[in-house]
């Protein structure tokens, strides 16, 4: 994604530099270093961070947050340069964000990297473009990770075996019924949306979700639905 390519990764204005170096918290992977410029917001984007690839911009800010909302986890790393407009790094994502707003919600930390490096390997093997090749929308998917993931499920398994196939199914068909073509962030902030209602109803743990998703990536998607999409901010 090339939408802060200049000035600050994570909200595009520009940077100041300060007479003197001074430590503050890398807005992505949230390790304290010795920096030189930060933006007018106080963000700071680490060398590290400048340079990793998606998936692991992805899961290193997701073990080290200690956020619970996965919608503002999923914007934050949208915002990151390195993930692109559309990608297979929304498969990664989708899981990588629900698993880390679980842990920290659930008051187990130390489980995150485990698991999101496990999702992380299982996204993998979700090709790009199969929404539309396969009818299989590798965000909807990915909350299947999830829910496997948080239930250990295997494909021997009864219960948990019901219940990863059954998200996947209710959120896919919630994506398919918004329609083409399709939209990565779209369908990212569906599936999440879907994830996050079926753990409550399904398995009984609350996950903060914020009430109002607006797009900040519509200009960069020359395909956007506008407003027949639920999360264009033009009304």
């Amino acid at each position: 994604m090339a939408h802060f390519r200049t000035g600050c990764m994570v909200c595009g204005k520009p940077l100041r530099y300060l007479e003197l170096p001074e430590q503050h918290e890398c807005s992505y992977c949230h390790r304290v270093q010795v920096t030189n410029a930060l933006c007018d917001d106080g963000h700071f984007v680490c060398d590290r961070c400048h340079s990793l690839g998606a998936d692991d911009a992805i899961e290193q800010y997701c073990i080290r947050t200690k956020e619970t909302d996965p919608i503002l986890m999923a914007i934050t790393l949208m915002q990151n340069p390195v993930v692109n407009m559309h990608g297979p790094e929304h498969h990664f994502l989708v899981p990588a964000v629900l698993l880390a707003a679980y842990c920290n919600v659930t008051g187990q930390p130390d489980q995150k990297a485990r698991l999101i490096a496990t999702a992380r390997e299982r996204a993998g093997m979700i090709r790009g473009g199969a929404c539309g090749f396969m009818g299989d929308c590798g965000a909807a998917v990915g909350t299947g990770i999830f829910i496997s993931l948080v239930t250990g499920a295997t494909p021997l398994s009864h219960r948990e075996w019901q219940q990863s196939n059954l998200v996947v199914a209710k959120s896919l068909e919630t994506i398919a019924l918004h329609g083409g073509p399709r939209c990565c962030k779209r369908n990212t902030f569906l599936a999440i949306q879907g994830a996050v209602t079926f753990l409550r109803e399904h398995l009984g743990v609350t996950i903060p979700l914020s009430p109002t998703v607006t797009c900040r990536f519509y200009d960069m998607n020359k395909e956007c639905r506008t407003i027949d999409c639920p999360f264009y901010p033009v009304r």
